[in-house]
């Protein structure tokens, strides 16, 4: 036996077994907690191993082992384990998940301790136990393991007296289990945008939280695309089949610490003979059926050792993206080898694209588009045969002119300038939607050098296509100034003058003369809204008028007396 650094002994697995062979009273506290040491060692050998390619096989493992017993040591493996490697939390959380259709007191018992875990990090400020565990609750709630109003209780919590770190963490926790409640809970989660809207107006939070949710904003109008509920291999539980746990965060919850520590167990062996037969119940069906297989024909067996090994070789190919890869450059060549848009246009269609893949399509014309030395109406061309061919490819444009925006300070001079006439084409031709626009918020706090640049270009270019009055009747769409308001904003006098005065500087004053009327007549309209002055003033003010006005007229008078006085002596 060796003493171990914490101050416990290492048993070799060899002479473990051993002993538990040697002992004779099989309910002795001796044997016990020999059986408690083996039970913890192996619970926390199995969570520690578990990934997203070996989960199914270490399911029916950790289900093997005696987990009423052991229920406080997973609960403490689990959450241990995710606070060191947060990145594998979509794993535990499937994990907690397939145990919790069997057993679901461990579920609420794990639910209790993150939860309390949660709220002790909050009160103390520890900014990564926080976000480790509402990542955690992020993906049980992406499990159905928690319910939505837990979620949306947290986020209440987060964004309610809200500071840097508080909102930075209510956004990580919106990213990880946003599509799951846009389609349970789709006011909630609206709520708690137009809360997150309500803290960016404010404008008390860091740049870079703001940045942050302005990038969140992004996310939900991509529909959380990057950001899905459940990874396909970890979707191993139906949703009829899953226990959900619903608790509130006001709430004394007890922990049950004690589950942690051995304790003699007078019902030891009636225990442990109740849970073979649970086990037998729950893994019976896998036997057999391992049991079946077995008796198959070597023929079969064959066939399916092939097949299994041409799965794993396509797993192979599509990790390496050697395909990604192959596709991007057949675009490439394509693109560049090509006479004119109507032939890049009919060559690019034949080029067989795998669903999803519609994407790369959009971002290699954008990519060779923004590498020329200048801008080629070819490109822009070639994008709006797209859009107007397929609506995939408009919506695909559309997603690239946000994640264009919000990185054009990444970009160079000549490669902002590429992208921005590229887009401007495809607005002025109507091939992108107007709305975009939306996401372009023309402040002097939510812009860039950059951003400016880009906007300059983009609109410059499109007076150009247009005409200004075009141009100033497409601005002037009464069912489009929505979209507008964040171009030309109207909430604050700082803002209209920084808008009037970019577009004045660039040469398109002329489409800001309804902004120049709505700041001309802001002070009348803040006048109206005051209350009207009482009879009692108003007859004041008359009076005061009426003397003031005598006063005047005799002053007048003397100084026509005085001339008279002199022109009489001359």
């Amino acid at each position: 036996m060796i003493p171990g650094r914490t101050g416990g002994i290492y048993i070799p697995p060899f002479r473990m077994a051993q002993m538990l062979r040697d002992v004779e009273d099989k309910a002795s506290p001796e044997y016990q907690r020999l059986t408690w040491d083996a039970l913890k060692k192996s619970i926390n050998g199995l969570v520690n191993k578990v990934n997203a390619t070996n989960i199914k096989n270490l399911v029916p493992e950790l289900l093997a082992e005696n987990l009423v017993r052991g229920r406080g040591l997973f609960c403490q493996s689990c959450i241990k384990s995710q606070m060191a490697s947060p990145g594998f939390t979509d794993v535990f959380a499937a994990l907690v998940a397939v145990v919790n259709t069997k057993f679901p007191e461990i579920g609420r018992l794990l639910l209790v301790r993150v939860m309390l875990q949660l709220k002790r990090a909050y009160k103390r400020n520890d900014k990564p136990q926080l976000l480790a565990a509402t990542k955690f609750i992020a993906h049980l709630v992406n499990q159905v393991v928690v319910h939505e109003l837990v979620a949306l209780e947290l986020l209440t919590v987060l964004l309610d007296n809200p500071s840097d770190d508080s909102v930075e963490v209510a956004v990580g926790f919106v990213k990880e289990c946003g599509a799951i409640l846009q389609d349970l809970t789709p006011q909630g989660l609206h709520a708690m945008f137009e809360r997150f809207r309500g803290i960016l107006h404010e404008g008390e939070i860091d740049k870079r939280v703001q940045f942050l949710i302005e990038g969140l904003f992004a996310i939900r109008k991509a529909k959380f695309q990057g950001f899905p509920a459940i990874r396909p291999e970890l979707d191993l539980v139906e949703q009829e089949d899953q226990f959900t746990h619903d608790m509130s965060l006001e709430t004394e919850l007890d922990p049950e610490t004690n589950l942690n520590v051995f304790r003699v167990n007078p019902n030891f062996a009636e225990d442990e003979k109740a849970y073979e037969n649970l086990k037998k119940s729950i893994l019976g069906e896998d036997d057999e059926e391992e049991e079946g297989s077995d008796d198959a024909s070597d023929g079969e067996d064959e066939e399916e050792s092939d097949d299994e090994e041409d799965e794993e070789q396509m797993e192979i190919r599509d990790k390496t993206e050697t395909n990604l890869i192959n596709l991007r450059r057949t675009i490439y060549l394509t693109i560049m080898s090509s006479v004119d848009f109507e032939e890049a246009g009919h060559k690019l269609l034949k080029i067989k694209l795998e669903p999803g893949q519609e994407m790369e399509l959009n971002i290699m014309l954008l990519e060779c588009c923004s590498q020329e030395r200048t801008y080629l109406r070819y490109y822009g061309l070639l994008g709006q045969r797209f859009c107007m061919i397929n609506k995939v490819f408009q919506e695909n444009f559309e997603k690239c002119f946000v994640q264009q925006y919000s990185m054009i300070h990444r970009l160079e001079t000549n490669k902002l300038r590429n992208v921005a006439k590229f887009f401007a084409h495809l607005l002025g031709t109507d091939a992108l939607p107007w709305h975009v626009l939306a996401y372009i918020r023309l402040t002097e706090e939510d812009t860039t050098s950059s951003s400016r640049i880009f906007i300059k270009i983009l609109f410059q270019e499109l007076s150009e296509h247009l005409g200004i009055r075009l141009l100033n009747e497409r601005l002037n769409d009464p069912n489009m100034q929505e979209s507008f308001e964040s171009v030309f904003p109207r909430d604050h006098p700082k803002n209209t003058r920084f808008s009037i005065n970019f577009f004045t500087s660039i040469g398109l004053g002329g489409i800001t003369e309804s902004l120049r009327e709505y700041l001309k007549n802001m002070p009348r309209m803040i006048m109206q809204q005051q209350k009207p002055p009482s009879p009692s003033e108003s007859e004041s003010s008359g009076e005061s008028s009426d003397s003031g006005s005598s006063s005047e007229s005799e002053s007048s008078s003397d100084e026509s007396e005085k001339k008279r006085r002199k022109r009489r002596k001359k």
